[in-house]
């Protein structure tokens, strides 16, 4: 992990398009704004966690019977 010591306003940039900016500083929390190309997803650790929980959940689900769904559509 590499770790950096930044003030308000200054920033760090990763691979030449991601810039990430500290916004703001005070009472144990710091605010980051993130510039990115819109082709590259941006999460909260949390969130990202989340997704690939349920990317995970899905791709174990058991397959569907088109039969069995096609008489439930019909009604």
């Amino acid at each position: 992990m590499l770790v950096l010591t930044r003030k308000k306003n200054e920033s760090i940039v990763i691979n030449g398009d991601i810039e990430i900016v500290i916004v703001e500083i005070g009472d144990g929390k710091v605010k980051l704004g993130i510039k990115a190309p819109k082709n590259i997803e941006v999460h909260r650790k949390e969130i990202y966690e989340a997704i690939q929980k349920e990317n995970r959940k899905a791709a174990n689900m058991q397959s569907i019977d088109f039969k069995v769904l096609k008489g439930i559509l019909k009604k």
